[in-house]
């Protein structure tokens, strides 16, 4: 069965969605984006998730196209048209179609479109066997903020990582680390506390990054918001990464060296099945 997308009001076979060529997304990378984790069918953190899209459509400009009833439809729909119990809804808004010119053009419509990707994310080999990450410069813009879908300096990173083994990059400012490719980037101390860089237009808000957050505090696990340099977390009991594809990662190499005895860690463990279980909680999913 081909599997069903969804591209300007309607669903339909993926070989037959087409966008515009004058599409200022295809033109410019002119427009922003979102991805959402599925688990049983459920959608998880969805509110967060459209509150972010609510905010980067604004900081760009661009009319939102839905509110957020109806974008929950439309994910909930797309969900059941492709039979997807467990992975990654995408959906993206340009700023739509009008001749090439850099000023905001007067009438465009955004273009909206929206897929799948089936993928297994609560039981990943990853997540028990941990994975390897590099770190790279970061090249992006100043406003990381943004949920931008001009992803170039992601793609350059996240392709390092693929061609030195690794499976995700993490990027270095200033010699800290500011966060992953398509993740954010934590470290545990010997002391036990996590570490991760607090909010600011140097990294996207992430949306798992601030579930665990929540659920760190009400377990009473120690937390450091600060910057975090490479050589400290080399050092680190621990590392690990979330994303809304991957929920909660263990990292077990940092450029090639093991992180503390090369294995997923105790605190991390906690941590991925705190999230699983709120993920896994209907009334808390849904919130």
């Amino acid at each position: 069965m081909s599997r069903i997308v969804f591209l300007n009001g309607s669903f339909l076979p993926i070989d037959e969605a087409k966008v515009p060529f004058m599409d200022r997304g295809f033109l410019f990378g002119d427009g922003v984006y979102e991805g959402i984790g599925v688990l049983d069918g459920r959608l998880i953190d969805n509110e967060a998730h459209l509150e972010r899209l609510e905010r980067s459509l604004a900081e760009v400009r661009i009319l939102n196209p839905y509110t957020r009833t109806e974008w929950t439809a439309l994910e909930e729909e797309i969900v059941r048209r492709n039979g997807m119990t467990e992975g990654f809804i995408y959906f993206q808004v340009t700023r739509g179609v009008a001749e090439r010119d850099f000023f905001f053009p007067d009438n465009a419509k955004p273009t909206v479109a929206m897929f799948t990707q089936a993928k297994s994310i609560a039981h990943a080999p990853a997540a028990r066997a941990g994975i390897a990450v590099i770190t790279v410069p970061d090249q992006r813009w100043a406003r990381r903020d943004i949920k931008s879908i001009n992803l170039l300096a992601q793609v350059l990173a996240k392709q390092a990582a693929k061609e030195a083994g690794a499976q995700e990059a993490w990027m270095v400012e200033d010699g800290f680390v500011t966060e992953g490719g398509s993740s954010s980037a934590f470290i545990v101390t010997k002391k036990g506390s996590i570490v991760v860089r607090p909010l600011s237009n140097a990294i996207l808000p992430g949306i798992t990054r601030m579930s665990l957050l929540r659920l760190s505090e009400e377990v009473g696990i120690a937390l450091e918001e600060r910057q975090f340099t490479v050589e400290e977390a080399y050092d680190a009991a621990e590392a690990f990464l979330t994303s809304a594809s991957n929920f909660v990662l263990p990292v077990v190499s940092i450029d090639g060296r093991p992180v503390a005895d090369g294995k997923p860690g105790p605190i991390t463990k906690r941590l991925r099945e705190l999230y699983l279980t709120m993920a896994s909680a209907p009334a808390l999913a849904a919130e």
